[in-house]
């Protein structure tokens, strides 16, 4: 089998135009260790900027809590951000998502993405190189019995099979991109400044709670006193907002509080879905010690597909050139090794060729169906 990568002599951007720069070689030193030190971590007090610009100074970066705040409001605004706030994790919040995959025929690619793309309830979609399963997508909803509804109107839409492939167990979540430069492990955590209330065994949210995590769920202002606006949009005591948040970082709902970049503007153009057929016996050996790869963003257990599809481990990576994603899946594959014997068959890399949507998975509904008063 000939593993084969995407063509990046152009990336694809969220817009669904196309580029061949990226803007991490114009970033100054700072940016980059701006970047570098705050994908999580960020703290959660009244001023943060004062606690983070100290932080930064720590580290040997000079930088004034004025001029780091006008720095990540100038990325954000040249989109070398996506945006500057909490990163929420849905499922802690309510409802389910899934991974679907499905072939979409060349003459009518369009019209099937177009059909797929039209259900609200689909997040992401991406055009993935593979000679059947070429379109790949997110479906989130706030009730699971939702899902096979939404996939049954999408089969009568398209006539095109679909193949559901929910989470069984997740290995590693974490989407950072770094940076060459100052701090260039991204080891700065400000998460224990501020608040440290106590975790709340529930599963549910209360209506105060709903109405948080939909404000932030798209970022936080980008303010000195970002919480406190927050706040005010909810018509909240500011002090609640701060021990909320604290507390929903240390309960899992929120994953991380700090910037989320624009990978593909740092130059990160190289979106590789690897798949394996990892024996059944070996995954709870195998998922931690790939999730252990500082470059794996996500990394899960799946179902397999009798007939269409034989791989049951998804391992996500992310370059910023061919020779590095080849360098990082050989990295895999070698873990992969210390288990069992791979063969050509036991594998592939999806690359993604195309962004077809991606909205983000919206919480509203979710956390709603999950709020009881």
């Amino acid at each position: 089998m000939t593993k084969t990568q995407g063509n990046n002599s152009t990336s694809t951007t969220e817009n669904g135009e196309t580029s061949n720069e990226t803007d991490s070689d114009t970033l100054s030193t700072v940016d980059r260790a701006v970047i570098n030190a705050f994908q999580g971590g960020f703290p959660v007090v009244n001023r943060p900027f004062e606690s983070a610009a100290t932080a930064l100074e720590d580290r040997g970066v000079d930088i004034t809590p004025e001029e780091l705040l006008n720095r990540i409001r100038t990325l954000n605004h040249n989109d070398v951000l996506s945006r500057f706030g909490a990163l929420v994790n849905a499922e802690e919040i309510g409802g389910t998502a899934t991974l679907v995959a499905m072939h979409a025929p060349k003459n009518r690619f369009d019209s099937v993405a177009e059909a797929v793309n039209d259900h609200r309830e689909v997040a992401h979609n991406y055009e993935r190189e593979h000679p059947h399963l070429n379109m790949w997508f997110v479906v989130s909803v706030a009730d699971a019995d939702r899902v096979e509804t939404v996939l049954n109107e999408i089969e009568q839409e398209t006539g095109q099979e679909t193949y559901n492939m929910p989470k069984q167990q997740e290995f590693r979540v974490e989407a950072k991109f770094l940076l060459d430069g100052p701090i260039a492990d991204g080891d700065i955590d400000c998460s224990d400044i501020g608040p440290t209330p106590e975790p709340i065994n529930r599963q549910t949210l209360t209506p105060p709670e709903r109405d948080l995590i939909v404000e932030i769920q798209g970022g936080l202002p980008i303010s000195e006193t970002p919480y406190h606006d927050v706040a005010d949009a909810i018509e909240a005591d500011p002090s609640w907002v701060i021990e909320t948040i604290a507390r929903f970082n240390l309960e899992g709902k929120i994953r991380r509080v700090g910037v989320v970049p624009n990978h593909y503007s740092l130059g990160y153009t190289e979106n590789g879905m690897t798949v394996w057929d990892v024996p059944d016996a070996q995954v709870e050996t195998i998922g931690p010690a790939v999730a252990s790869l500082p470059f794996v963003t996500h990394c899960y257990h799946r179902p397999r597909h009798e007939d269409v599809w034989s791989y049951n481990f998804f391992a996500m990576t992310h370059g910023r050139s061919v020779e590095e994603s080849e360098r990082r899946i050989q990295m895999i594959h070698e873990i992969m090794n210390e288990h069992w014997d791979v063969t050509d068959d036991d594998w592939d890399s999806l690359f993604s060729t195309q962004i077809l949507k991606k909205t983000g998975i919206r919480l509203d509904e979710r956390a709603t169906a999950n709020t009881v008063s």
